[in-house]
Formats: structure tokens, sequence, C-alpha cells
């Protein structure tokens, strides 16, 4: 079972490969985009439900910049596959590729495994979003264990636009 993240902690330094930029660190911001970041993970380019989502995450880049909100989609696909993903839909974010299960479960993400070669040839990343204030700390925990579920992006938007408006203090972190 996963470890899940705690909200109002510090986000791990994970590095992976990018189709953009080589290599970065999912939780730093590029500066030009935002000072907070989004870390979109996706199943792969074998989910058709996740390319339904990258295409609406896609038309939605400037509305997160807007808000400076930098955002980074990731998955545990190899090179070839990602490139794919991104060319299909014609993605102009960063696209983060080869996440490994040990990075997965740094970042406490349920992982499958493959039904079938068909699908992928790896275990792989169920859908989580995160987002990380410019000072590293968690601000928002969503992780699923099903590709049916995750947040809808016009309410993410809306919520992290409230969130940076009105310094909004990070939820959910009443231990039980």
């Amino acid at each position: 079972m996963p470890k899940t993240l705690t909200p109002a902690t510090e986000f791990p330094a994970i590095k992976i490969k990018t189709l953009n930029d080589g290599e970065v660190t999912i939780r730093e911001a590029d500066a030009a985009k935002g000072d907070w970041k989004l870390i979109v993970v996706y199943r792969g380019k074998h989910c058709p439900i996740c390319k339904t989502y990258l295409t609406e995450l896609n038309g939605m880049l400037d509305d997160f910049a807007a808000i400076d909100v930098d955002v980074i989609a990731l998955s545990a696909d190899p090179l070839e596959k990602a490139k794919a993903s991104a060319s299909d839909i014609g993605y102009q974010g960063v696209i983060g590729y080869d996440l490994s299960t040990d990075q997965m479960a740094q970042l406490g993400l349920y992982i499958s495994d493959p039904r079938s070669p068909e699908e992928t040839d790896r275990p792989f990343a169920e859908p989580a979003t995160f987002v990380v204030r410019k000072d590293g700390t968690l601000q928002i925990v969503d992780v699923s264990n099903a590709p049916f579920s995750r947040p809808a992006l016009k309410g993410l938007l809306d919520g992290l636009t409230f969130i940076r408006k009105k310094d909004y203090p990070v939820r959910g972190t009443h231990a039980a």
C-alpha cells in the first residue's frame, strides 16, 4: 500500500527526464511560467481517459500560467510512448517520462501492473495531482487508484485562483 504524502510538508525533490528540458526536479516551477507547480501524473499512452484529460489540460496551460502555476504531466511511459502521447494531442506543456516504481512509491502513488502486453510493458502509476507552493510545501494532494477518478481541471483552476488570491491555507493537516 502506498504511503500518501501529507499536505503542508515538503514535496519530494524527484528528478525526471522530460521531452522538453532534459531533466527537471518536478517540484520546482519554471519561473517564466509561475512560482507554484501543478504535477499531473497520468497512466500512460495506453489510457484513453488520460488522452482526454491531457487534451483538456493542454487547452488550459495558459490559464494556469495566468495564475502563476507551472504545469508538468508525467508518467512511467518510455521516451517513445511519451513522445507519441504528446504528438497525438499536440501537447504544448512539459511531459516527464520513465517515472520509476521507486519514484512512484516516493510520491505515494497507486501502482498497477499491465493487464496485457497491448496495454503496456511495465508497471504504471494510477492518476494523481499535486500542487506545490513556491517554498516546496505541498498544498494539494489528490491520489487515485483508478483511471476514472481525477480532479476536474476547471474546478482545480478555480480553486487555485481562490487560494492564490486569498492566501488560503493548506487544508487537511489535522492529525487524527
